[in-house]
């Protein structure tokens, strides 16, 4: 019988300073929780641990703010260092998405705790029996994907070979069939590709430059939510 989830990943926004066009990323965060959103990932492979410590607790200002912080939450990508590190200087950061090369999760396990989120990258290639065999008892839930690729992250879904496997929405619905623990899908998702990722039956989709690129964050926030509550299979 599959755990109570731990976390809402329905609607997940993953942000760092350099896809926001110059813009404060606090702020975008602001209108995209205010919108509806469930999860936010904070990350970025050009910042400073320190400048991740800042982002992060501004991250969790405007959570806390927006009276939401019992149902929003707040993650950073790969950097256990930095969870560790916010969490020492009081920030409310609920936990950790790592990738396949990135800190086990058994150790993010370790150093976090029974309460923290725990979100993973499923494999590239082997994508199925690696969902299947996998041991879920430490992590939360699947990260997977891309079902386009994008120009955010360029080797999303690389396999060994350097091609991109991009998902079709048949085999993102057996992965959503097969999984003992919630999916989110992204990479390259807007808003016309919601009502089919909803009709899936993942738990969640993710987007970085649909919502930190937009000219109206929070409108579009607003548009990705209402999208993927009216589509949810009966």
């Amino acid at each position: 019988m599959p755990r109570q989830p731990k976390v809402d990943v329905s609607a997940y926004f993953v942000v760092g300073p350099e896809n926001t066009k110059g813009r404060d990323v606090a702020s975008i965060i602001k209108e995209v929780v205010e919108a509806g959103f469930t999860c936010i990932q904070v990350r970025s492979k050009v910042a400073s641990a320190r400048e991740l410590i800042q982002l992060t607790r501004e991250a969790a200002e405007v959570i806390e703010a927006s009276g939401r912080a019992d149902e929003v939450t707040l993650l950073v990508d790969d950097r256990l260092d930095v969870v560790l590190a916010a969490r020492e200087e009081g920030i409310k950061v609920d936990g950790i998405h790592v990738g396949q090369s990135d800190i086990p999760v058994d150790v993010c396990r370790k150093y976090l705790g029974e309460d923290a989120v725990i979100g993973l990258s499923t494999r590239t290639e082997q994508l199925f029996e690696y969902v299947k065999s996998e041991n879920t008892d430490v992590i939360d839930y699947f990260g997977g994907g891309p079902l386009h690729e994008t120009e955010t992250k360029p080797d999303c879904g690389a396999s060994a070979s350097g091609e991109v496997i991009t998902r079709s929405y048949d085999e993102i619905a057996e992965l959503a069939k097969i999984s003992p623990i919630p999916v989110v899908i992204g990479g390259g998702v807007k808003l016309h590709h919601v009502p089919e990722l909803a009709k899936t039956g993942v738990d969640g989709f993710f987007v970085v430059s649909a919502l930190s690129q937009a000219e109206k964050p929070k409108e579009e926030a607003e548009k990705f939510v209402s999208s993927w509550k009216a589509n949810q299979p009966d």
